[in-house]
């Protein structure tokens, strides 16, 4: 079965599990960190804490969504689609956003898939509940807006990478990209997956894993990677990796009035 197939096939939205039950820590995610602490609160009773499940599917093509995800742990994948041909990442959301950007922009489904990279946990929050306090809540709504245009500068900055970058430097951005959200050097992930992320064929992920590896930046077993060298990738990566990073903390730091 190929990695396409095999991903298409996962498309069906799965309801995610509650997480263990344990007081809510809306901090834990950096863009609900930043809200003033009467969002939060308003937030606090309307999220749930569920778990993320490695390939899990949070929003399908064309599908309403039902929810936004704000993760604390874990990554997720927003993969651009065409049919069943043709797959490709066109940005993650790690602890420092939320998924769903539809919804914030007042639609309610995507031309793109939204499936779980790495496990973990995410707050939970119903989409007429989003609505809601969006519509009365300046503070949040800027948040959320604000936010849109930060992940929209990662998904320019990955088109540049793919069209100009060399598979070793694109390669390196990832890697440096899934460093920053999951804050581990270690990433349980397999060649054909890589491949359907970077749109290339798993004989040239391989060849470019061995490249980084060769060069002391990484070491790379069947079904893991480990980073050894983060001054290197960011070398290796040159300006394909920053920009969009300079303009999320940009953002971030803003102060609500």
């Amino acid at each position: 079965m190929s990695a396409m197939t095999a991903t298409a096939r996962r498309s069906e939205i799965r309801e995610p599990a509650p997480a263990p039950r344990r007081r809510l820590d809306l901090a834990t995610n950096r863009l609900l960190a930043v809200l003033p602490p009467r969002d939060r609160a308003r937030l606090r009773d309307e999220v749930e804490l569920v778990k993320l499940d490695t390939w899990q599917v949070l929003e399908a093509p064309t599908r309403p969504i039902s929810h936004v995800y704000f993760p604390t742990s874990g990554l997720v994948s927003v993969v651009g689609t065409s049919g069943d041909l043709h797959r490709i990442e066109v940005g993650m959301v790690g602890y420092e956003g939320v998924s769903g950007l539809a919804l914030v922009l007042g639609y309610d489904r995507s031309s793109n898939e939204t499936v779980v990279q790495a496990d973990g946990e995410a707050f939970r929050l119903p989409r007429v509940a989003l609505r809601r306090i969006m519509r009365t809540s300046p503070t949040f709504s800027s948040t959320m807006l604000r936010y849109v245009h930060a992940f929209m500068m990662q998904a320019s900055q990955t088109a540049l990478a793919n069209g100009r970058a060399r598979l070793s430097q694109r390669l390196a951005r990832w890697l440096l990209m899934w460093h920053d959200r999951l804050r581990t050097p270690h990433l349980t992930v397999t060649h054909r997956f890589l491949a359907l992320l970077l749109g290339v064929r798993r004989q040239g992920v391989t060849l470019a894993l061995h490249e980084l590896e060769g060069q002391g930046l990484i070491r790379g077993t069947r079904n893991l990677v480990t980073i050894l060298d983060r001054d290197g990738l960011l070398a290796l990566a040159g300006g394909f990796y920053g920009v969009a990073e300079a303009e999320y903390e940009a953002m971030i730091r803003l102060r609500h009035r």
